[in-house]
């Protein structure tokens, strides 16, 4: 299985007058464009997904809603509440076990530091690599059984200006 991680793109601060709940920050104006660009990187990757998974948070759902549109994979667009800020990797896991196991690649599209802590536990078994994500990074892993604990190889972490080069 190839396990893609994608970490939501830019979105309204924290605090934002009118946002004062974090679930409803939306992506801004600059965060929309660059994950259009981010996107077509993708697109120019050849990237494919049997499934996309995203946090059904606003500024996820908003990065997940793009790439799916770019990519011409809406109808393979599901939200997971595991995915959500503060998330359980277990449960993210465990969904990914009963319903998307035979599936040959998954784009997740989440948060920090939930993400970072996804990939760390699937490389080691644990959280301590530290791996930053930035927004709109995007990381490839190869799974052979996923299960919770190391069981991934690292092909690749990609910083949204690389992917925009690639547009």
């Amino acid at each position: 299985m190839n396990l893609y991680l994608l970490r939501h793109a830019i979105a309204v601060l924290r605090g934002t007058e009118g946002y004062e709940r974090d679930g409803d920050r939306p992506l801004t104006p600059k965060g929309e464009k660059k994950m259009y660009r981010i996107a077509e990187g993708m697109k120019a990757m050849g990237l494919s997904f049997d499934v996309i998974l995203s946090s059904p948070v606003l500024r996820a759902k908003q990065t997940a809603e793009i790439a799916a549109e770019v990519l011409g994979q809406k109808k393979r667009l599901a939200f997971l509440e595991a995915l959500s800020t503060s998330g359980d990797p277990e449960e993210v896991i465990e969904a990914i076990q009963k319903k998307y196991v035979s599936c040959g690649s998954i784009l997740l599209v989440g948060h920090e530091p939930d993400m970072s802590a996804l990939i760390s536990l699937l490389l080691s078994g644990d959280d301590h690599i530290a791996v930053t994500m930035k927004k709109g990074g995007l990381c490839k892993l190869t799974i052979d059984e996923i299960h919770y604990g190391k069981c991934a190889t690292l092909d690749w972490l990609l910083a949204p200006k690389q992917l925009v080069r690639l547009s």
